[in-house]
């Protein structure tokens, strides 16, 4: 079982790790969209936003307290969908479809890194193939 969590763990983060760097690398012209969705402070929420990413990605793959970096990659991922792609918002079809299907994967998203949080922290030292235990203990 250890391996298969390892596997699912490297694969979960594989849209997380990229998407950190990118806003940080490209924090001017991601703090730009995110301004015209109406976010405040867009390039420093750009800038935290690619800090959390980074941070809950690197902990979930390297079980470095994976139930917290989990959690991070919660509270990005729902404010997210529900901020950046408000497709109810949309009129153009096309627009409003592409929107929608942005917003439930990050809401897909949100809610398996609320099952990993729950599975870490319920797990806790019993799930081989990680550095630490979890930070949180359910159950």
């Amino acid at each position: 079982m250890d391996v298969l969590v390892l596997v699912g763990r490297i694969l979960f983060v594989l849209v997380f790790l990229p998407s950190g760097v990118q806003h940080l690398m490209q924090s001017k012209a991601m703090g730009a969209y995110a301004a015209a969705k109406g976010v405040p402070a867009p390039v420093p929420a750009t800038v935290t936003s690619g800090l959390v990413l980074l941070a809950g990605g690197l902990s979930v793959l390297l079980g470095i307290w994976a139930d917290l970096g989990s959690l991070l990659l919660a509270v990005f991922c729902i404010p997210t969908a529900v901020v950046m792609h408000g497709f109810w918002k949309e009129s153009d079809p096309g627009t409003r479809q592409t929107e929608q299907i942005m917003f439930l994967k990050d809401v897909a998203l949100g809610g398996a890194a609320l099952m990993l949080l729950a599975f870490f922290s319920y797990v806790g030292h019993d799930l081989g193939l990680t550095l630490t235990g979890p930070l949180f203990h359910i159950g």
